[in-house]
């Protein structure tokens, strides 16, 4: 599990990832990510990526099409146009539908009929990032062996999949591309629910949901108050979006809203805040989410796929009302391929990464975040009252930055694991792994003991810091 501890939670489900035992050489827990002009974020590397998914994704003799979305970011400019000669090359005509949430591009693919989709777009990472993210024609985002043989082709044999230039693929832009995103998103929300008299705060971290998030919610009859809508190709995630909530929640009690919602550079994730100001992250959303389906007879596997990071409480609630936790490795991928082998409509993460596969096959912080609303809406009462499921157990995250490879093989660091673990004895869980994007390891520990989980957590740190 790419190196990753998981101690005493013995009434979790934990599933394996196959990632652990492939090595690649550009792609990550999420697509490919970098630093824009820097390999793998280049234009180069972006041609070849449209050449071997173009040609792994030529199939049959009618016409291939692809469509690309993009976030707010400037080098999108860049990765844009190189996308689109490599895909050309091959042969596929390419749709592009400008600044749009990676959720509105995976849908947009199912609903074109398209062989690909793409998004160019680095999430929640700040603007000297950038990323490309791929999904198949059934809107999901590529298993680890289609990821494979397209790094293969990569660097082997991609002169042997271009087309003769009369069998060029074309260009072109989807002029309705958000307004079939907006009716979509708004189709979601149960039938006659509107949000009427509901003031709302949305955050779209000057980022891809700019312009489609405030308008759904607008039209669904809220009063919005919009922050995080002027992107100038630099600002995305800078101090506001589901990274930087504060923002948001100050905006919330400043206006007197119902609710505040912040989403992330490619609104696939949301961070919400109760009128009072109060941040609430994804277990508690899923929570909610899961206690109101189920209550109506909605809710499908009996519980919720959920990753090694989400909170004991959220565990606990779920047991509490006789519905299972099934835990991933990191990662909403992971997440999706539990939930479509085992039957559940529901999984996510706790940063904000909500799938809810009856309406979208990734994350879609906006959807969710409707679904938020319904339940608040038909409840009647306040967000602080709808919105706290659990109390959480006390639980601290740190991260270290590491310059030597396979840091976390180190000796000194194996035992300091392992000491962490006998200190948590069967009262907590400790989760220690590499980040999937950046070069960090992840210290991770929870348990009804506060004091004990922060000295667990700060001995291991300072043996990383040491050794890596």
């Amino acid at each position: 599990m790419r190196g990753v501890e998981i101690i005493g939670s013995a009434t979790c489900k934990r599933i394996e990832s196959v990632e652990g035992c492939m090595s690649r050489k550009y792609f990550g827990t999420d697509g490919i990510r970098g630093t824009v002009n820097t390999a793998p974020m280049t234009a180069d590397i972006a041609m070849r990526v449209g050449m071997a998914a173009g040609r792994i994704f030529r199939r049959g003799d009618h016409r291939h099409r692809v469509v690309i979305g993009k976030d707010t970011r400037l080098s999108g400019y860049m990765l844009e146009p190189a996308l689109t000669a490599g895909f050309i090359a091959t042969g596929m005509d390419v749709i592009m539908v400008g600044p749009m949430p990676t959720p509105a591009v995976a849908m947009l693919t199912r609903s074109l009929r398209a062989d690909l989709g793409v998004m160019i777009s680095a999430s929640h990472n700040p603007h000297h990032d950038n990323g490309i993210k791929l999904f198949g024609p059934d809107g999901y985002k590529l298993s680890d062996l289609v990821e494979i043989d397209i790094e293969r082709l990569m660097d082997n044999g991609l002169d042997e999949g271009l087309v003769a230039p009369s069998d060029l693929g074309r260009a072109s832009r989807l002029a309705d591309a958000e307004g079939r995103y907006i009716e979509f998103a708004k189709a979601t929300v149960p039938a006659g629910l509107t949000l009427d008299g509901v003031k709302v705060v949305i955050d779209c971290a000057n980022g891809a949901a700019y312009k489609v998030a405030p308008t759904v919610l607008w039209e669904l009859g809220a009063d919005v108050v919009r922050i995080g809508v002027d992107p100038d190709g630099f600002n995305i995630n800078d101090g506001c979006g589901s990274t930087a909530p504060e923002r948001m929640a100050k905006a919330v009690v400043e206006h007197g809203a119902d609710l505040g919602i912040a989403l992330d550079g490619d609104a696939d994730r949301l961070i919400l805040a109760d009128e009072t100001g109060r941040i609430v992250d994804g277990d508690q959303l899923m929570a909610l989410i899961a206690d109101n389906w189920h209550k109506r007879g909605l809710l499908k596997g009996g519980g919720l796929v959920a990753t090694s990071m989400s909170n004991l409480g959220l565990e606990r609630f779920l047991a509490g009302r006789g519905l299972s936790l099934a835990r991933t490795d990191v990662g909403d991928r992971y997440v999706v391929e539990h939930m479509r082998s085992h039957g559940f409509n529901l999984g996510g993460e706790q940063s904000g990464h909500i799938v809810l596969s009856d309406y979208a096959t990734t994350g879609d912080g906006l959807i969710a975040a409707l679904q938020i609303l319904a339940c608040i809406v038909t409840s009647g009462d306040a967000a602080s009252q709808v919105t706290r499921c659990f109390e959480k157990v006390p639980q601290l995250l740190k991260s270290v930055r590491f310059s030597v490879e396979n840091p976390l093989e180190h000796d000194r660091i194996q035992a300091a694991i392992e000491q962490g673990k006998i200190q948590l004895g069967n009262h907590g869980r400790l989760v220690i792994r590499k980040s999937g994007t950046e070069p960090l390891v992840r210290v991770m520990a929870e348990g009804d003991d506060a004091d004990l989980v922060a000295h667990v957590v700060h001995d291991i740190c300072q043996v990383v810091e040491a050794a890596a």
